[in-house]
């Protein structure tokens, strides 16, 4: 079961809405409800398997809607550009890459993907590594340092 350690403030469907509004974005419905619970946060079982090649990773934080550090619309301007289109980031790692979902608009609608920042690329997606088919996979796949 995931567990998540937050202390942001509580939002309402009409806050998402507004955000979906501001951005020019539908997030997908379970998104949506990942927020409305938590917004945001620390989960308390971070790792995940990025593929055999890259290894591992952890998630540094979930980004929640309005919130001072991590804010998801603040995140998402900063990215505008940077990451493929048809994604939003949700979270980042410590060391700067970020974890994606696919917009409801877009062909990669619900999937997770790990975005390396740091990575030479000849097409938009070289360095975007699939990580879940939708959220709820992505955080089922999170394990901690004691788990095997």
């Amino acid at each position: 079961m995931f567990k998540m350690n937050s202390e942001n403030k509580k939002i309402t469907i009409k806050d998402i809405e507004i955000f979906e509004s501001k951005h020019g974005l539908h997030l997908p419905q379970e998104y949506k409800a990942f927020l409305l619970e938590f917004n945001g946060g620390y989960p308390e079982k971070s790792n995940f398997i990025i593929s055999d090649d890259e290894g591992i990773s952890l998630v540094n934080k979930f980004y929640g809607i309005g919130e001072e550090s991590g804010d998801l619309g603040e995140t998402f301007e900063i990215l505008d550009g940077e990451i493929p289109d048809g994604f939003i980031s949700i979270a980042d790692d410590p060391a700067g890459n970020e974890i994606c979902i696919g917009t409801e608009k877009s062909e990669y609608k619900e999937k997770v993907y790990f975005w390396r920042h740091d990575m030479e690329s000849d097409s938009e997606m070289d360095n975007m590594f699939l990580l879940a088919e939708d959220l709820k996979t992505f955080l089922n796949k999170l394990y901690g340092d004691n788990d095997e």
